[in-house]
């Protein structure tokens, strides 16, 4: 077992494990050598059939709430564009809940290499720091985790159902709102997922970047020849941790790319589509629901905001490496040792071509920058869709006029 070796495995493992409940991740305990093979062959049997009844209750989901759509929509007047907005908000379900089950399939191994590479990273990092005192953070990663992750995935869960279930309209029968209530949440949870590794990114930075800092208090007093090689080695040693957590960085994302690339692309078609039925009921037919859905749309948002902070996070601890590396070359007590010099110019190249990136197979990466961008071009297809409903509705009036 990988959590056995990694403190910081041990602390995402609970989370992960809620994941697994979803079908959206292999259970954490699948990975690892164990001695009873037959039993965890079983095991995975067993999981295996029940992600497929997860899959076969997101096409039943899919399947009925696209017949619901249509239903409101004849029963409304309004066979417009919201028809095949809401068939394509609704086939997203399925088609996101297809690309877990075949991401899950065929890059296990990869899943069990990154498990693997994080506690190796973990258990190099304390064994470099061991001679500088350890490693010491102001928070623990298990108090950031549960801020993070925990309180937000209990808001979630709790409010979704809130405000989600009188929204569905009087054509969705009450064992089809909670089955869609079940795949919703199923669907959001793959952002808070993706921020569990993001954290584990984020921790081992700053654990590194804490040692680098040990190391410029001790080049700044050292002027010995063997302590400075001793020191430069340390350098080294820290300076290959690093390119080390630039490949992991490398294989998360391409884990996640095809869930992440259709979670904002659901996200931001389902706001558009909650925007439109509440121009449509709030003009038309007075709708009791439009504020629960202003607040769905919210959450959404927010929901695509925690992992672009969590990102942007990683990003800067990441960033701030070459300001320490400046302040060695300025403040140590020998700036003129070859050994010295030659290490900080490998370090500083290192850092300006293996840049951290948070990004979707090349589409857009995850920052704050794109989260950005993102809310202009949502805003924008808003305006655009008002547009089109105000011309709608002038038409029918003016043909209701001309008929009367």
């Amino acid at each position: 077992m990988v959590a056995q070796k990694s403190r910081l495995l041990a602390t995402a493992f609970p989370y992960l494990d809620i994941f697994s409940v979803f079908a959206l991740t292999p259970p954490p305990q699948s990975f690892g050598h164990t001695p009873h093979r037959r039993l965890r062959w079983y095991l995975m049997t067993g999981y295996v059939c029940y992600a497929g009844v997860i899959l076969a209750t997101v096409f039943f989901v899919s399947y009925f709430n696209i017949i619901a759509i249509d239903e409101e929509v004849l029963e409304y007047n309004v066979v417009d564009f919201t028809r095949v907005m809401g068939n394509i908000q609704k086939s997203l379900y399925s088609v996101m809940a297809i690309a877990n089950q075949l991401n899950m399939l065929f890059n296990y191994r990869r899943l069990g290499e990154i498990y693997k590479d994080i506690a190796n990273l973990e258990m190099d990092m304390d064994e470099a720091s061991q001679c500088f005192g350890g490693q010491r953070q102001r928070y623990s990663f298990r108090f950031r985790m549960a801020l993070c992750v925990g309180v937000w995935m209990i808001l979630m869960v709790g409010s979704m159902p809130r405000l989600t279930m009188t929204a569905m309209g009087p054509f969705v029968s009450t064992l089809l709102k909670i089955f869609t209530e079940f795949v919703m949440i199923m669907q959001q949870l793959k952002s808070l997922e993706y921020c569990v590794f993001v954290l584990l990114i984020h921790e081992l930075v700053l654990r590194l970047r804490h040692t680098l800092s040990q190391l410029q208090d001790e080049f700044q007093d050292c002027d010995q020849q063997d302590m400075l090689q001793a020191l430069c080695v340390a350098l080294k040693r820290n300076q290959l941790l690093l390119g080390r957590i630039w490949r992991l960085e490398g294989d998360v994302v391409s884990y996640f790319t095809p869930t992440m690339v259709l979670l904002f692309l659901l996200n931001g078609l389902t706001i558009l589509h909650m925007v439109n039925w509440v121009y449509i009921n709030k003009f038309l037919y007075d709708s009791c629901c439009h504020y629960e859905r202003f607040l769905v749309c919210s959450t959404l948002l927010v929901n695509l905001l925690l992992p672009c902070v969590l990102s942007q996070r990683c990003i800067n601890a990441y960033n701030c490496i070459p300001r320490i590396l400046h302040k060695i070359r300025c403040t140590s007590a020998d700036p003129n040792f070859a050994m010295l010099t030659r290490g900080l110019r490998e370090y500083s190249l290192q850092m300006e071509h293996l840049k951290l990136r948070f990004t979707c197979g090349g589409l857009f990466d995850i920052n704050l920058k794109y989260f950005g961008g993102m809310l202009v071009t949502i805003f924008g297809y808003i305006i655009i869709l008002i547009q089109f409903k105000v011309q709608a509705i002038a038409e029918d009036r003016y043909k209701s006029s001309i008929s009367v």
